[in-house]
C-alpha cells in the first residue's frame, strides 16, 4: 500500500485539489443549511447542483462547460459530483435522512481540515474505487498495480509528459493494427490512473488539451505530489529535475 504523508491544514498545495475543494465547499453549503435536499430517487436536488457547479471549479467540469451541453443540471449531469456523493456515503461521511443528505460524526470531523480530508478521502478515492466501472466498456480489466503507475508517473511527470508518452512508458507502442480512431489503452489509462490523480490534486492537465485526445494532454505533478507522496523512485526524479 502506498503510504502518504500528512499533509497540513494549511498547506497552500491543497488548493491543487478538486476532491478536496469539492468536499470542503459541500461541507460549507451543509453548514449554511442544515443538509443537501435529495430527489425521489436520492440523488441532489437541483439547486445544489446548480451551486456546486459554480463553487467547484472543477478543471473539464466548471459551469461554463456543464451549461455549455445542459439548459439544467441533474446531480448525473456533473460527474465528479456525482463519485462525489457516492464516495462520501461508501466512507460513511454523510447519509440520507429524511429527505437530505447530511454529515455523520466521521464527516463532521473533517470539517474545516482539508489536510485531514485529504489523507482520509484521496487513498479510498484512489486505490479502493474500481475506476474502469466509470468507462463506457464492461468488464474492462484493471491496467496494473498503483505502485508502479505512481513510481513511473514519479519519474515521467516531473516535467510534464504526454499522455502518449506515457502509454508508450507503461505498455509499449499500440499495436498496428488496431483502427486509428481510438486507443483503448490510452482511454482506459486515462479513466483509471491519469484522470482519477488530476481530481485528487495530484497531477494537473494541461487545461488546453481537456477533451478526447488524451494522446495529445500535457500531465505534470502538482505541489501537492511532492508534499503527500514519498515514493521508491523519488531519487530518479530529483536526478531528472536536475538535468
Amino acid at each position: 500500500m502506498i503510504a502518504f504523508r500528512v499533509v497540513d491544514d494549511a498547506d497552500p498545495a491543497l488548493a491543487h485539489s478538486p476532491l478536496v475543494r469539492g468536499i470542503e465547499k459541500t461541507f460549507v453549503w451543509i453548514g449554511e443549511h442544515g443538509g443537501i435536499p435529495l430527489t425521489p430517487s436520492k440523488a441532489f436536488k437541483r439547486v445544489f447542483v446548480h451551486w456546486a457547479a459554480a463553487e467547484f471549479d472543477w478543471p473539464g467540469h466548471t459551469e461554463a462547460d456543464l451549461f455549455a451541453v445542459n439548459k439544467v443540471l441533474n446531480e448525473w449531469d456533473f460527474p465528479p459530483l456525482e463519485i462525489l456523493h457516492d464516495l462520501m456515503i461508501a466512507m460513511k461521511l454523510g447519509r440520507h435522512y429524511k429527505g437530505a443528505f447530511r454529515l455523520t460524526k466521521a464527516g463532521q470531523a473533517l470539517v474545516g481540515h482539508p489536510g485531514r480530508i485529504f489523507g482520509t478521502v484521496v487513498p479510498f478515492f484512489l486505490f479502493r474505487i474500481n475506476h474502469a466501472s466509470l468507462s463506457r466498456f464492461d468488464d474492462v480489466p484493471i491496467l496494473g498495480n498503483w505502485d508502479v503507475f505512481l513510481n513511473v508517473l514519479n519519474v515521467e511527470t516531473e516535467d510534464g509528459a504526454t499522455g502518449g508518452r506515457l502509454r508508450r512508458v507503461l505498455f509499449g507502442e499500440r499495436d498496428a493494427g488496431q483502427p486509428p480512431r481510438y486507443d483503448e489503452v490510452m482511454g482506459q489509462l486515462y479513466i483509471q490512473v491519469l484522470r482519477p490523480l488530476c481530481w485528487a490534486g495530484l497531477l494537473q492537465q494541461e487545461r488546453g488539451a481537456i477533451g478526447f485526445r488524451f494522446e495529445e494532454a500535457v500531465f505534470m505533478k502538482t505541489p501537492l505530489w511532492r508534499a503527500a507522496l514519498r515514493l521508491e523512485t523519488d531519487w530518479m526524479a530529483r536526478s531528472e529535475a536536475q538535468h
